[in-house]
């Protein structure tokens, strides 16, 4: 029997949860669901400068509204506990496994002040080169002068002993086999001055313990993974698969961040999308369906995903195309979910006492987010300011003269109307066309641009007159009639 797959979402609580990041719990997820897999949410708060306040319960509220329901954390205990790294840190787990690699001549001692490493940065950086790299200074000191600095209570740090010869190689699911010169290995920090694992460090010993089998990241950790795997070797644990997944860009091509400010999910939600539009685009950012098709809910992601289709190249966050597919969700929801989340956009321009279910199905095929609706129904509360030239259509065959012959005509036979409702305006309309055998357009080109002030609406006359009313239908179209009027008697 296949062993059972366990994946995490590791977020630290710094904040807001980014694409990149929400892409990295989606993806975690599905591989686990998948394949009757568990999945785990373990909180890293050992950055504690980052932490930020309420960081902790915006995780949790996105990862819900997002649906991506872990089996085991904080709030679920699944024998793997603590699920939050600063609870775990007290326990001492993490000095006594760096303990347990310095025996093995794996880690060591580093005593090094802050002077001494400023100055290995500014040697670095006059040789021009990127990064300073430790020089092992302290893995010289005998056992005796590392027993006296503890006892003195000299302030140390805990180092990985990383060889300088040779390379390092590992398997990833995306990228392939890739070789690390060992020369190029930093000896990476594992316990902090302030008795914090680092997160490299905390990463491979939580992941081990809780079982994890495939570990899902962004490939700006795949530098890492070196480090990362001498760890697990230096132990004798089993190295995980791993999954890099390619870099997010914006639509210059920089990489989405979330200190740049770049959306987060709680931004997007603010923006009008909604979670399942966010989730479905957000999985095709770098992976890609077997099947010929964009729209798929979370249930049939998890019945499609294979991990083995995610791609190298850069993905592109493409607003437009974010729009777009919330669009075909909208269009999709259920009438009442659709009223629910309308009304608050509805109520934000219409005061008066009209039916706002009415003016909410108008629109529903007609945006791709929420707050698009105020400025395609604000003329229902009142007429705005136009332009008589709108009268005039080239492809309707109307002009300022037929459309107020039009209007005129018309007038009194929509106000011999008692019963104001679409199937008898459009019976007055109708009438009116076979009497003057003219185009559809003659007439009802004119009675829009009069009822509603606008070349594109939502819905056509005869909606948008249902709704109105008779009696505020009949004071537009009179005045439209007036407009026009004057068009012609300056024209004449």
């Amino acid at each position: 029997m296949a062993e059972k797959i366990r994946t995490r979402y590791a977020p630290s609580p710094t904040g807001k949860m980014h694409v990149g990041n929400l892409r990295t719990a989606l993806y975690a997820y599905l591989i686990a669901k998948h394949q009757g897999g568990d999945f785990l949410l373990r909180i890293e708060d050992t950055d504690q400068e980052r932490y930020v306040e309420g960081a902790l319960e915006l995780i949790y509220k996105t990862m819900r509204e997002a649906g991506l329901a872990h089996d085991e954390g904080p709030d679920r205990d699944g024998g793997c506990g603590p699920y939050i790294q600063s609870e775990r840190m007290k326990t001492g787990m993490y000095l006594e496994y760096a303990k347990e690699l310095v025996e093995k001549g794996e880690a060591y001692y580093c005593f090094c002040t802050k002077e001494r490493l400023q100055q290995l940065r500014d040697e670095a950086e006059q040789k021009g080169e990127d990064a300073a790299k430790y020089d092992k200074h302290c893995l010289t000191l005998s056992r005796e002068e590392v027993e006296e600095k503890l006892a003195a209570g000299v302030p140390y740090v805990i180092r990985q002993n990383n060889p300088s010869e040779g390379e390092t190689a590992f398997d990833d699911v995306i990228y392939g086999r890739i070789a690390a010169p060992n020369a190029e290995l930093d000896d990476m920090i594992l316990i902090k001055s302030d008795g914090y694992p680092t997160y490299n460090f905390a990463n491979v010993i939580d992941d081990h313990l809780m079982g994890i089998t495939h570990v899902v990241r962004g490939n700006e950790y795949l530098s890492s993974a070196p480090k990362y795997n001498r760890l697990y070797e230096a132990f004798d644990w089993e190295i995980p698969v791993y999954v890099h997944c390619p870099v997010i860009t914006d639509e210059n091509h920089k990489k989405l961040s979330k200190r740049r400010g770049d959306a987060s999910f709680e931004d997007l939600m603010e923006l009008g999308f909604l979670p399942e539009a966010v989730v479905n685009y957000v999985a095709l950012l770098g992976w890609s369906p077997a099947e010929d098709r964009e729209i798929y809910s979370l249930r049939e992601l998890t019945e499609a995903f294979d991990y083995r289709r995610i791609n190298k190249s850069p993905a592109v966050f493409d607003i437009v195309k974010l729009r777009w597919m919330n669009g075909e969700y909208i269009k999709a929801m259920d009438p009442e979910r659709y009223y629910e989340y309308a009304l608050p956009e509805i109520r934000r321009v219409i005061t008066k006492d009209l039916d706002l279910r009415k003016i909410a199905d108008l629109v529903q095929s007609r945006i791709e987010v929420f707050p698009d609706i105020p400025e395609k129904i604000d003329f229902f509360e009142e007429l705005p300011e136009y332009d008589t030239a709108m009268y005039t259509h080239k492809k309707m065959k109307t002009n300022s003269e037929n459309s107020l012959e039009a209007l005129q005509e018309l007038l009194p036979r929509l106000e011999a109307l008692d019963d104001f409702s679409i199937p008898e305006i459009e019976r007055v309309a109708k009438e009116y066309v076979a009497e003057k055998g003219c185009k559809n357009g003659q007439a009802l080109w004119p009675l829009r641009t009069a009822v509603s002030g606008r070349q594109m609406t939502p819905g056509g006359a005869y909606e948008i007159m249902e709704i109105l009313g008779r009696e505020e239908s009949l004071v537009r179209i009179k005045k439209g009639i007036e407009m026009l009027s004057k068009v012609q008697s300056d024209e004449g």
